[in-house]
Parts: structure tokens; sequence; C-alpha cells
């Protein structure tokens, strides 16, 4: 038997990616780290970022980039950009540009292989829908590749092959991080909006929207089906939560709760998912308005 191997696995969703930020404050914090990372669509950035800097310092510089961030950093959506979609002269909605730009400029590395902590992301082979884990090679690439939500981004053709959101092969890639060998696997997911009282509106908002329940109830099934195959640990995401996966306004927010969230479960003893108790956090539920 080798040595034991923990990696942290980071989910996407949006902009609940901010909820992963306090979440590894508060590891930081309790001097728990990992010997890799690996993430899909927003959590493969903030993978990123984190393995540049895993420490305090790190997660600090990690929080002040999202604490700035705008929705249109992210999606900057215009009229002709969505006209250009809607009359089939481009099959995106929003450039990518600015979003390449925040990670050319605050990534303090160029290629993978380079960050100081083993870095893997997650992407989905736009043709077959296979699983692709890029652990080398320019950074920027691979991780718009792995935010590359269809529809709204145009794929990243990597090594000849067309690339897009890794969430669509797996939001959470315990699969990939157990590939890589790890035998402990903390799961940092951004969680459902289990509290909204009606759906999101727009409909690149209600499509995010959707993206996230999918991929909820997907992590709930790989929960389930790696269990035997390593130690799985999922820290426990926000719960009830009102805001939705497009909505950049409630930022600090969402690090301090689950920056405190996450703090008291540590303390706690880092309880493992197991058996069905803890399952309703992560299986469909919702708040009704007065109902916590």
């Amino acid at each position: 038997m080798g040595a034991a191997k923990t990696a942290f696995v980071l989910a996407g969703g949006g902009s609940l990616g901010a909820v992963q930020v306090g979440m590894l404050k508060a590891l930081c914090r309790a001097r728990i780290t990992p010997d890799l990372v690996v993430g899909a669509s927003v959590g493969a950035i903030n993978a990123a970022y984190y393995a540049a800097a895993p420490d305090e310092s790190g997660v600090a510089q990690l929080e002040r980039i999202w604490l700035n961030l705008r929705r249109s950093d992210v999606f900057p959506l215009s009229t002709s950009d969505t006209l250009l979609c809607l009359l089939g002269r481009r099959d995106f909605l929003a450039q990518p540009d600015p979003l390449r730009a925040l990670i050319a400029t605050r990534l303090p590395y160029r290629n993978l292989e380079d960050a100081a902590l083993p870095c893997h992301v997650v992407a989905t082979d736009a043709l077959d829908g296979r699983e692709v884990i890029l652990s080398t090679g320019d950074a920027a690439d691979a991780l718009l590749a792995s935010a590359a939500i269809p529809a709204v981004f145009p794929s990243v053709v990597i090594d000849g092959r067309p690339l897009m959101d890794g969430g669509i092969a797996s939001n959470t890639p315990i699969s990939a991080a157990i590939e890589l060998g790890a035998t402990r696997v903390l799961i940092l997911p951004t969680g459902t909006p289990c509290a909204l009282q009606e759906p999101p509106h727009g409909a690149l908002a209600i499509a995010l929207h959707a993206i996230n329940l999918l991929a909820m109830r997907q992590l709930l099934a790989d929960v389930d089906r790696f269990a035997q195959r390593c130690e799985l640990v999922v820290l426990p995401p926000l719960c009830p939560l009102a805001i939705n996966t497009f909505d950049f306004s409630h930022t600090a927010e969402l690090i301090q709760r689950a920056e405190k969230a996450a703090s008291h479960w540590l303390q706690n003893g880092m309880q493992r998912l197991q058996g069905k108790d803890p399952h309703w956090l992560l299986a469909p539920h919702r708040h009704r308005p007065g109902h916590g």
C-alpha cells in the first residue's frame, strides 16, 4: 500500500463558487492541506488560484479577487452578441475575453505544472462527452475550457480536441481525483439554492440554475458510487440558500457564511457522509418562507 494521498475536489456552480473561498479559509486555518486539487468549471478556477499559494495568504488573495468580481467580468453579454447567436452567425452568447484577461493578469503562473500544488482541471470533450483531465499546459486555456458553458462560451481547442464545461462530464470530479491516485477526497460543493421562492429570471440565469440542480443530483449519486473506493468527506453546503448561480451581488455574505459553517463542522470532528442521515443536505429539498 502506498502513502495516503488527499485531494480537494472543487465543484462548479457559477457565482456560488464564492462558497468555496470560505471553505478554503476554514481548512487553511485548521492546517488541513491536500496533496493535489481537482476542479471543474468555477471550481477549476478556484482550484488553480488556491494551487498557486495553498495557504492563508493565497486564499486571502483569492478572496480579494472574488470580492471585486462582477457579473460582467464573467458574463459580458451584449445585444450584438445575442443577435449574432440567434441568427446562427455564432454558437455562443458571451465573449470569453474578460475572463481570460482576469485569469492571465491574476494567476501567478502560466502552465498548470508550474503551480505550487499539483492542479488538475476537468473539461468535457465536446464531441463524445468524455471527461478530460488537464494537468499540464497553458492554465488559461485549461480554465476557459473547463468553464466553457455550452451556448454561453465558445469551446476551447486543446491539442486538437474541442473542450467545453467540465461540469457536463462531472461537475464534482471525484472520479478524476481517484484516477489521479487520491485515497482521501474532500469535496467542496457550491450547494443548491434551496430557499428560492421562484425560478431565477432570464434565460441564462435559469439555464445555470438547471445545470446546478443536475450537478447536485450527480454529486449525491457519485458519493454513493465512490464511497467504497476511497475515503469521501463532503464539506456541508450552505443551507438554507436563497442566492442563484447567476447572482454575483452576495459574494461577501457567501464567503462569511461558508467559513463559519466549515469552521463549525471542523470543530465537530469532520463528520463523514455515511448512511442516509446527512444526505438531505445534498438531496433535492426546499424551504418555505419562515422555515429555516
